[in-house]
C-alpha cells in the first residue's frame, strides 16, 4: 500500500511539474524581432517622391515650400499582448508579426518616409525591450545612411480607467533618437484598474490548457504571458536611472507619466490618440481634468492623434451618452434625432423581451428603466447586464451617425474639437489651454505602418480580427447566453480575467478603417528634420491618402512678406487672413512596384505586403473642397463648449482640377468679437470605395430608425465592406490670440502695415 501511495505522490509529482513546465511556456516558441532586409531605396526613388511634391507645391503656387514626408507613428507588432492574440492561428491569423516586418512594410509595401513602434507597454517585458531597440536599430541601420526610412523607437502608455474620473486615456511615446545615450532602460506603462494584461492564472492551470489543447500556437501563447510573469514593479520614489535591472515601470497618472520622461531626459514627444473611441472609455468622460495641475506638459504633450485605424476622434457632438445627476448619481440620457444611447437601447431590448413573454405592461416599463440604470452604471461593460444580448441587438446605439468613419461608441466630451475648446481656469489671469498639433496614424496590429494606401485587405489590412480573439486572449467565457426579459447588475467578479468580453469587442470588430498618415512640412529628409517639423507642429494628418496640404496665415503681425504655417500661433488686433492649398492624393496602380519586387522574395511580398504596394499613378484625385473649422477657446468657466465649435465654419467648393485648389479667407468678425480663436482646415477628396466606411450597414424605416443590421463583422472574409468615402486631410490649427490696438488711430496704421 506504501507503494502504491508513493508511486502515486510521485506520479503527482511529475504530473504538476509537467503542467508547470507547460504553464511556462515551455514547448512555446518566443516571436522574435527578426532581420529586415537591408537594402534601401534607390536615391532616383527618393528624387522622383519629392519632384512630384515640389512640382504640385510650384503648380498651385506654393513659395519656398518645405517637403512634406508622410508617416505613421502608431504601430504595434506581435509583442503587444492584442496583436499576439490576433495573430494567432485559432483567431485567424497566420503568426509572428515582428519588427523586421514592419521595418520591411514601411519601405517596400507603404513607402512611408518615417514611423515608429508602440507596442503595448504593459506587455513589454525586459527581453522584448532588449528585442524592440534591436530591432528598429537594425531597421534604421538599413536606410544605409539615405534617410529612405526614418525608425523611431517608442510606447504605448496604455491607461484605461472604470470611472471618468479614474480614466486618462491611450499616449504614444515616441523617442527621437536610438543611440544608447538617447534610450531608457525600459517602457513606462500605465497602472490601470484593468489592463490588457491582466486575469492571466498560474503556470499549473495554465499547463491544464496546454494538456487538453496541446498545439503549438497553446503553447506560444502560454510562452508570451510567462515571459510577462514575475516581474517586479519599479518602486515610483526611486530615481529611473537608479531602478534595479529587470523591473516593470508603471505609473497611474499622466502626470507621473512626464514626470518620468523627465527623470530620463531624453527628446520625447507624447500623442494622445483615440481619444472620443468607446469601446475602452468610460460613458461621459470627459478631458477637463487633463488641463489641471501637471496631467498636461505642454511641452511634451504637443501633438494628438486625430484619425487613426479605430476612427476618426475628430467631432464634436452635443449630445450625451449618460447623465450625471446634481448628487452625483448617474442616469440614462434620451434619446435624439441623431443620437440613440445604448444605455436606452438596453431598455428597448427588455421591452421587447417582455412583451414577448406577455408579462404586464407597467411591469415591462419597470424593467426597461431598471435595465437602462443598469447599463449606466456597469459603465463600458454595460451590453453585459443584457444576458444573451447580440451585437444585432443593440442596432445603432451608442454611435455617432453623421461623424466622418466615427471612433466605435462615441465620446464627444473626449473629441479634439472639444479638447480644443475647453480651458482651465484655476488661474483667472492665466487659463490653460490645450494647444496641439493635429496628426493621424494607423494603430496597426500587424506591423503595417502606412496601410491606407489601398483601400483593400479588411481582415489583414485593419484590426476587424478584434472581434474574434476573446477566444484567444480571456480566461473563461462566462458571458450568460440566456435571453432573459429582465437585466441584470453587472458583478465584476464574474468576468474576471476577460479584457475583451467585457469590452464589446465583437460589435467594436465592424469600426475598423486601413488607417491615417502623419505628415510633416520638413526642411529635408531624416530624423532631425522630421523631428524638429514636429516640435514646430508644422504637421497635418490624413484619413490614409497622401493629400498635400498647405495652411497658412498671411498676415501675421509685422509681416513683410511672411506667413505663419499650421500649427504656429499669432497675436493680432485685426482680422486674420488665411491661404489654403491642397493637392489630391495619386490614384494608385495594381501590385507593386519593381523595386519592392526586387528586394523581396515572391513569398514575402505576399506575406508582408499581401501582394499590393503604394503604387502610384501620376493622376492626382481631385479636391472637391476646402473646409474650414473655427473654435473659440472658453472666456469663462462653465461657459457652454457647443456654440464654441463652427464646424464647418466656411465651406469653399472647388473645380476638379488635377493641380488642386487655393481658397484665401478672412474672418470678418474676429475683431468685433475680440476673443481668441483657432482655425484648421480640412482638404476632402471627391468620393472613393473605403474599406468600413458604413460600418453597420442599417436598413432604417420611413424615420430613418435603424432596424436591421448588414454589419461588416458578419460578412464574408473577402468582403471588404467598401462603401463611398470622402477622404480628407485635417491641417494643424492656427491659434489667433486677440489683442486690444492701443488707440483706433495705431490699429489703422497697423492694418495699412500689412
Amino acid at each position: 500500500m506504501a507503494r502504491i501511495v508513493g508511486a502515486l505522490v510521485v506520479l503527482v509529482v511529475l504530473l504538476v511539474a509537467v503542467l508547470y513546465w507547460i504553464g511556462a511556456g515551455g514547448p512555446g516558441n518566443r516571436w522574435e524581432e527578426g532581420v529586415p532586409v537591408a537594402k534601401p531605396l534607390a536615391s532616383t526613388t527618393l528624387d522622383a517622391r519629392g519632384d512630384a511634391i515640389a512640382g504640385a507645391a510650384a503648380e498651385i503656387g506654393v513659395p519656398r515650400a518645405k517637403q512634406i514626408l508622410f508617416g505613421d507613428l502608431h504601430v504595434h507588432t506581435t509583442f503587444s499582448p492584442d496583436a499576439f492574440a490576433m495573430a494567432l492561428p485559432m483567431a485567424g491569423g497566420d503568426g509572428a508579426r515582428p519588427v523586421s516586418d514592419a521595418c520591411d512594410y514601411a519601405r517596400y509595401c507603404a513607402s512611408v518616409d518615417f514611423w515608429s513602434i508602440n507596442d503595448h507597454a504593459v506587455g513589454i517585458s525586459p527581453w522584448k525591450w532588449e528585442q524592440t531597440v534591436e530591432g528598429m536599430r537594425q531597421c534604421d541601420a538599413a536606410a544605409g545612411g539615405t534617410d529612405d526610412v526614418t525608425a523611431f523607437l517608442g510606447w504605448e502608455w496604455t491607461q484605461m480607467g472604470t470611472t471618468p474620473e479614474n480614466h486618462y486615456g491611450h499616449k504614444n511615446v515616441v523617442l527621437r533618437g536610438l543611440r544608447d545615450d538617447e534610450v531608457p532602460d525600459r517602457p513606462i506603462a500605465a497602472t490601470s484598474p484593468q489592463a490588457l494584461a491582466d486575469g492571466r492564472p498560474g503556470r499549473v492551470v495554465s499547463g491544464l490548457l496546454g494538456l487538453v489543447q496541446p498545439r503549438q500556437e497553446i503553447f506560444d501563447l502560454l510562452e508570451f504571458n510567462d515571459d510577462l510573469s514575475g516581474i517586479v514593479d519599479c518602486p515610483l520614489d526611486v530615481p529611473v536611472r537608479e531602478q534595479a535591472p529587470g523591473c516593470r515601470d508603471s505609473v497611474v497618472t499622466p502626470a507621473e507619466l512626464f514626470t518620468r520622461l523627465d527623470d530620463w531626459g531624453f527628446d520625447s514627444i507624447v500623442i494622445p490618440h483615440g481619444t472620443a473611441w468607446g469601446m475602452y472609455t468610460p460613458l461621459g468622460s470627459s478631458w477637463n481634468k487633463q488641463l489641471e495641475g501637471a496631467m498636461h506638459d505642454p511641452a511634451r504633450q504637443t501633438l494628438i492623434e486625430v484619425f487613426s485605424g479605430h476612427g476618426n476622434s475628430e467631432e464634436y457632438r452635443d449630445w450625451q451618452e449618460i447623465v450625471f445627476n446634481e448628487d452625483g448619481s448617474v442616469g440614462c440620457a434620451e434619446p435624439t434625432a441623431d443620437y440613440l444611447p445604448s444605455c436606452w437601447r438596453a431598455g428597448e431590448i427588455i421591452l421587447e423581451r417582455c412583451a414577448l413573454e406577455g408579462i404586464d405592461a407597467d411591469e415591462c416599463e419597470k424593467r426597461a428603466a431598471a435595465a437602462r440604470q443598469n447599463y449606466v452604471e456597469a459603465g463600458v461593460p454595460g451590453h453585459l447586464t443584457v444576458s444573451g444580448s447580440t451585437p444585432e441587438d443593440w442596432l445603432d446605439s451608442g454611435q455617432c451617425l453623421d461623424c466622418f468613419q466615427p471612433s466605435f461608441n462615441y465620446r464627444p466630451k473626449s473629441s479634439v474639437q472639444y479638447i480644443m475648446a475647453i480651458r482651465d481656469f484655476e488661474d483667472p489671469e492665466n487659463p490653460r489651454r490645450f494647444d496641439f498639433g493635429f496628426m493621424a496614424s494607423s494603430d496597426n496590429h500587424s506591423a503595417r505602418p502606412g496601410t491606407g494606401y489601398k483601400e483593400y485587405g479588411r481582415l489583414d489590412m485593419t484590426e476587424a480580427r478584434l472581434g474574434v480573439i476573446g477566444g484567444a486572449i480571456d480566461v473563461g467565457n462566462s458571458v450568460p447566453t440566456e435571453k432573459l426579459a429582465e437585466s441584470v447588475p453587472y458583478d465584476p467578479a464574474a468576468f474576471a480575467g476577460q479584457f475583451f468580453a467585457t469590452r464589446e469587442a465583437e460589435r467594436a470588430g465592424s469600426f475598423f478603417m486601413t488607417g491615417g498618415l502623419i505628415a510633416v512640412h520638413a526642411e529635408g529628409r531624416g530624423r532631425g528634420p522630421i523631428w524638429d517639423a514636429m516640435q514646430r507642429k508644422e504637421v497635418y494628418g490624413t484619413s490614409g491618402p497622401r493629400i498635400l496640404l498647405w495652411f497658412d496665415l498671411i498676415n501675421p503681425p509685422g509681416s513683410r512678406g511672411g506667413a505663419v504655417a499650421m500649427g504656429g500661433e499669432a497675436a493680432l488686433s485685426t482680422a486674420p487672413i488665411f491661404q489654403v492649398r491642397a493637392a489630391g492624393s495619386f490614384e494608385q496602380k495594381p501590385g507593386c512596384p519593381a523595386e519592392s519586387e526586387a528586394a523581396l522574395t515572391p513569398e514575402r511580398l505576399a506575406r508582408v505586403c499581401g501582394g499590393e504596394c503604394y503604387n502610384p499613378s501620376d493622376v492626382r484625385r481631385p479636391i472637391s473642397r476646402i473646409e474650414v473649422v473655427r473654435v473659440r477657446p472658453q472666456q469663462f468657466e462653465g461657459e457652454p463648449v457647443a456654440p464654441l465649435i463652427e464646424d464647418p465654419w466656411q465651406v469653399f467648393e472647388c473645380e476638379a482640377d488635377p493641380a488642386g485648389c487655393a481658397v484665401t479667407f478672412t474672418d470678418g468678425t474676429f475683431q468685433r468679437d475680440g476673443r481668441d480663436t483657432l482655425y484648421y482646415a480640412r482638404a476632402i477628396e471627391a468620393p472613393s470605395p473605403a474599406v468600413g466606411q458604413d460600418p453597420l450597414g442599417c436598413s432604417r424605416d420611413e424615420n430613418g430608425r435603424c432596424t436591421v443590421l448588414d454589419a461588416c463583422k458578419d460578412r464574408p472574409d473577402d468582403d471588404d465592406c467598401l462603401a463611398p468615402a470622402e477622404e480628407r486631410a485635417w491641417s494643424s490649427p492656427i491659434f489667433i490670440a486677440y489683442t486690444k490696438p492701443a488707440t483706433e488711430a495705431e490699429a489703422v496704421v497697423e492694418l495699412g502695415a500689412r
